[in-house]
């Protein structure tokens, strides 16, 4: 039976649909409003595997191209691997529906939330959070949600709730909320350079449609729930617990604060052999030790938070609001065009720019239309960086965390009018504990910098964090620049990046059930403080950008007419292309005019740039020219001023003296200045010789 519940929004409902599509699966959901709609279903495994300490939630949002009325680029015509944008919006879902699953369930799950048709105007994302979410609320699989997103931007000191593209554009600030009906659990977004008070408006202005949506989901499901499926519990308990717990704890409390992350990691697991081989014999069932292992996560979990809630103090000995040692080095690397390596405690980027040109634009064949960008930023997290073995892969992670640093540096990046270049900066996470898409950020900035770019302001990035405690969370230390081991333990994982004049990057993910607005406040003012400490010791190492390095391309940029378009490019393309082969350059022509030089060297560039004003600049009288002696005649000389169009300069324009022959004053091929004297009624162009050696004397 076909259940169906609506909310209006506007002038379009918001429709969330089940019973039609997609039956066999433990949850299908279709959602539509105006003419964008998702389908998104939920299935869990038939097999329960008891005592997971996990839950195996597998996210896979998909974009069809026929859902844009498009056929796919490319040779191959059927959708590929998951492109960048689909593997964000997986993430967005993915983040703020996890904590609410129950470990104990014991299945796999799987969401696939596929966007079937998209109009352009209002963005998929969003729509697929809400579908996803219902999917599974109406399932059998025990879920603590309802969860709900919505997009906030900024305009014009409006904020607007779930603007379409177009709006966006516009935007100063634009972010994702997700939460449930009692408080938000995520937020990621940018903005150029957005206040606190800003970004708080934003936040309490989305949780409002997030609670009407929670509430959709829940009339939803009183109408087409299913049945909740057991939770499959592990009923077997550790045996010796309180005597492991009470050896343990002071043996921990030493090996937890130790200085140095690989230090603490070999104390704690010395600990953890001593205790292990003392209860061999009871651990040598898979199950007492897997519980084993739990209690002493649990030990550190309760000592870390511990010291900082009653001392104050952190596992590395720092006070909450204190940032690790930061140092910060440009042009680490000899060949390319920016590097710069930025070590924050035990996190380190290596950071390297390269400039190119508009021919090494990443361009996107997606369902929001065809387009392309000039700045691309890739994050790389190998196993060494935590010194393990394991293959180099690109996955969600360096996908997400790249995005971040990219959308933390792109407003302070210069318009492509301003800087003509290709933007590309690679981070190499050389080592990492805690934070390394903000050490990216802080990183990329500074390699920005060494090639030259310039940047409209410097950005750098801090990630905070949070340890609660009391039944409404009243007891709390907010922390700064947080180690690895602390967004494990903690309750909150929130990075902010920016100028010393406001945020540009946003991203945070909370454990608990709600976090107030005055946490909030408080976290993003030191968060603040940290920021601008932080870009205190990146002015010292460079403020300014440096010189484009030699190795960069030299571009030239020129404005011709319209009409003249055809007569530079020539038929099939004929005379740019030779162009480019005599002066060893690419030439990129745009339609309203804009012609753009790349060269390996500055003397290609400009005398091709010479080239293309001959082609399409009208002769002027009274300019002069340089140009070869083409030909010889009893009469004159004819010489091509520009390329393409030649001039006679007669012989009695040679010389204030009588001339017998031309060729006692000139011969074929010879290089010589000429000034163009006269455009005739056929379009002949008359030269003189005499008359551009006299002026240029003249004029030295």
């Amino acid at each position: 039976m076909v259940q169906r519940v609506t909310y209006k929004i506007g002038d379009e409902d918001l429709i969330l649909e089940t019973g039609r599509i997609g039956k066999q699966a433990n949850g299908c959901v279709y959602a539509q409003y105006a003419g964008t709609a998702i389908i998104a279903t939920v299935c869990a495994s038939h097999n329960v595997t008891e005592g997971m300490d996990f839950v195996p939630v597998t996210v896979d949002y998909n974009e069809k191209f026929y859902a844009a009325g498009k056929i796919p680029g490319g040779f191959v015509k059927r959708e590929g691997r998951p492109k960048d944008k689909e593997i964000l919006v997986s993430r967005l879902i993915d983040r703020p529906m996890r904590p609410l699953f129950e470990v104990s369930f014991g299945r796999e799950i799987q969401i696939v939330p596929t966007c079937v048709s998209a109009d352009g105007i209002h963005t998929p994302d969003i729509l697929a959070v809400i579908a996803s979410s219902a999917a599974v609320t109406i399932s059998d699989i025990p879920f603590h949600g309802p969860v709900a997103a919505c997009r906030v931007a900024y305009i014009d000191g409006e904020y607007v709730i779930n603007p379409t593209f177009q709006q966006q554009e516009k935007a100063s600030l634009e972010i994702v909320v997700a939460g449930t009906a009692e408080g938000f659990t995520m937020v990621e977004g940018g903005a150029n350079e957005a206040t606190e008070d800003i970004m708080l408006g934003a936040l309490e202005k989305a949780q409002g449609f997030i609670t009407e949506m929670c509430h959709l989901q829940e009339e939803l499901q009183k109408k087409a729930g299913k049945e909740k499926l057991p939770l499959a519990p592990l009923d077997v308990t550790l045996e010796n617990a309180e005597a492991i717990e009470a050896e343990a704890t002071p043996l921990l409390q030493d090996a937890c604060f130790r200085d140095g992350k690989t230090a603490r990691g070999v104390a704690v697991e010395t600990v953890k052999k001593q205790l292990s081989e003392k209860y061999a014999e009871q651990l040598e069932d898979p199950i007492q030790a897997k519980l084993f292992n739990a209690l002493f996560d649990d030990i550190q979990y309760k000592l870390l938070r511990k010291s900082i809630l009653e001392k104050g103090i952190r596992i590395d000995g720092r006070k909450c609001d204190e940032i690790r040692p930061i140092t910060c080095e440009i042009n680490v690397l000899p060949r390319p065009h920016g590097s710069a390596l930025f070590t924050r405690g035990e996190t380190q980027s290596l950071a390297v720019t390269t400039l190119g040109t508009s021919l090494d634009e990443q361009v996107y064949d997606d369902i929001d239309g065809d387009r392309s960008e000039n700045f691309i930023l890739h994050y790389n997290f190998p196993p060494y960086s935590v010194g393990e073995v394991g293959k180099l892969t690109t996955g969600r992670r360096e996908i997400g965390h790249g995005n971040l640093a990219r959308r933390s540096l792109a407003p302070m990046i210069p318009s492509r009018s301003e800087f003509p270049y290709t933007i590309r900066v690679v981070s190499e996470i050389m080592e990492s504990n805690g934070s390394s898409s903000q050490a990216s950020t802080c990183g990329g900035c500074l390699s920005l910098l060494a090639a030259g770019v310039p940047m409209k302001k410097m950005v750098a990035g801090v990630a905070m964090g949070l340890i609660t405690d009391g039944p409404k969370y009243e007891n709390y230390k907010i922390l700064s620049d947080i180690l690895g081991e602390e967004d494990h333990l903690g309750d909150m994982d929130f990075k902010v990046a920016g100028t010393k004049d406001g945020i540009t990057g946003f991203q945070m993910d909370i454990k608990i059930a709600g976090v107030s607005m005055q946490i909030m406040k408080e976290a993003l003012a030191q968060a603040k403080q940290g920021r601008l400490h932080i870009l205190s010791i990146m002015e010292k190492c460079i403020d300014k950008p440096q010189p484009i390095s030699v190795n960069a391309p030299k571009i030239l940029s020129m404005k011709i007419p319209v009409d003249k378009i055809g007569a530079l490019i020539g038929p099939g393309g004929k005379n740019v292309k030779a162009l480019c082969q005599q002066y060893n350059v690419t030439i990129n022509t745009d339609d309203d005019g804009t012609v753009t030089v790349y060269a390996k060297s500055s003397s290609s560039a400009e005398d091709a740039k010479k080239a293309i004003k001959g082609i399409t600049e009208d002769p002027e009288v009274g300019t002069i020219y340089n140009g070869p002696v083409k030909r010889i005649v009893d009469f004159g000389a004819f010489v091509e001023i520009l390329p393409g169009k030649e001039g006679l300069c007669h012989i009695s324009k040679l010389s204030r003296s009588h001339v017998d022959k031309v060729t006692d004053v000139l011969k074929e091929g010879q290089q010589i200045p000429v000034k163009l004297i006269e455009v005739d009624k056929m379009g002949r162009l008359n030269l003189s010789y005499i008359d551009a050696v006299e002026e240029l004397a003249k004029n030295k």
